[in-house]
């Protein structure tokens, strides 16, 4: 992760944790609370202290205490958070802006993640729908099976989303198998603030996770279906890609590019 990206991760992980601006983030977890047994996660203060801790590391991928000192010691002096007592922090008005500068930040990019199930069954979805309907757009599809590389595919999944103007999700599963890579990748994103597009075959829809029923899923009959509605959704919410200048669409069908 670039350096800068931990700071903005860490600035906006310590605001998750305040519930209101005139509050502030204990961040002390002393060794004696570390539980020794089970049995002292009864105690639901010394839980979140240590849920509270630990967060700190992982929302910027810290391997020791120094590197998570060394950024909250930047967001200090950048007048981000301030330190309102012993390892107690605030956040600032300057801090409150610079989350709301990352909010509505863009990726200059005009390539789209796609996450979806990767069996021969949807094949057609893909080719027919999901593909043409980015291109239809003006963005260009990426699936991560379909890419040539030479990394960890976990790795190059990460890699390619950071450099994704938005993903695509796709969550048709089996009756009994959800695609937990595809909601794995669908949440990454979010906590990269790139959006995401939900679809899923009509037919599905009610197996969907209730974590991510609440958006509003595109739901499809056949891939034609998919591709006039999802390059409709990318167009509205997203905004037409630099490549759609460079496609002739035929307006009677539906915004379907002719080739």
């Amino acid at each position: 992760m670039p350096v800068i990206d931990k700071a903005d991760r860490l600035l906006m992980y310590i605001a998750s944790k305040i519930p209101t601006v005139d509050k502030h983030l204990n961040t002390n977890t002393p060794n004696d609370l570390i539980p020794n047994n089970d049995n002292d996660f009864n105690d639901k203060y010394i839980y979140n202290d240590i849920i509270i801790y630990w967060g700190l590391f992982t929302c910027i991928e810290a391997t020791n205490q120094d590197e998570v000192k060394y950024f909250i010691k930047y967001l200090i002096e950048m007048n981000y958070i301030t330190e309102i007592s012993n390892k107690h922090y605030s956040v600032t008005v300057d801090g409150y802006a610079r989350l709301d500068k990352l909010k509505h930040r863009t990726i200059n990019s005009s390539q789209a993640f796609v996450a979806m199930w990767f069996d021969k069954s949807m094949d057609d979805a893909y080719d027919n729908g999901i593909s043409p309907g980015i291109e239809d757009a003006g963005y260009k599809p990426i699936r991560i099976d379909r890419k040539d590389h030479n990394d960890k595919i976990d790795d190059a999944i990460i890699a390619e989303i950071r450099r994704s103007r938005f993903l695509v999700a796709d969550f048709t599963q089996e009756e009994k198998n959800a695609r937990g890579g595809v909601y794995y990748e669908a949440g990454f994103a979010h906590g990269l603030n790139i959006p995401v597009i939900f679809t899923c075959k009509e037919n599905a829809i009610d197996r969907v996770h209730f974590d991510t029923r609440q958006y509003n899923h595109i739901t499809w009959t056949d891939a034609k279906d998919l591709r006039n509605k999802l390059a409709q959704r990318i167009s509205a919410t997203i905004g037409d890609g630099p490549a759609k200048n460079n496609r002739s669409v035929d307006e009677g069908k539906s915004g379907a590019a002719v080739r």
